[in-house]
């Protein structure tokens, strides 16, 4: 089963949550035009290593079960080029997302 949702800023953008639920597990993602911040399932090693020509924007969150967990956890990773805008671990996902957009 997928699940949809979107997520209001507090700058009134909207960005667009995306569940896939998967046997013993879940798949969660939020993602702006620019990048994404999802789960523990993101391999940060494996885009800052192997796919870094693509500069991919993106935060890891650990230990979330729900979208609005994702939202409001703090990163425990991300990519060189979110590093490059200012994006840091420790900060909130939807703080990330909003420097995103």
């Amino acid at each position: 089963m997928m699940r949809m949702i979107p997520f209001k800023l507090e700058s009134g953008e909207t960005v667009i949550g995306a569940e896939v639920k998967l046997p013993k597990t879940n798949l969660l993602s939020i993602s702006t035009d620019r990048g994404y911040i999802m789960c523990g399932a993101l391999d940060i090693a494996l885009l800052n290593e192997r796919l870094r020509d693509r500069e991919i924007i993106a935060g890891r969150a650990v230990g979330v079960r729900t979208l609005e967990e994702l939202f409001e956890a703090p990163l425990e990773s991300v990519t060189i080029k979110a590093e490059a805008l200012g994006i840091t671990a420790g900060m909130k996902g939807k703080d990330a997302l909003r420097i995103m957009l």
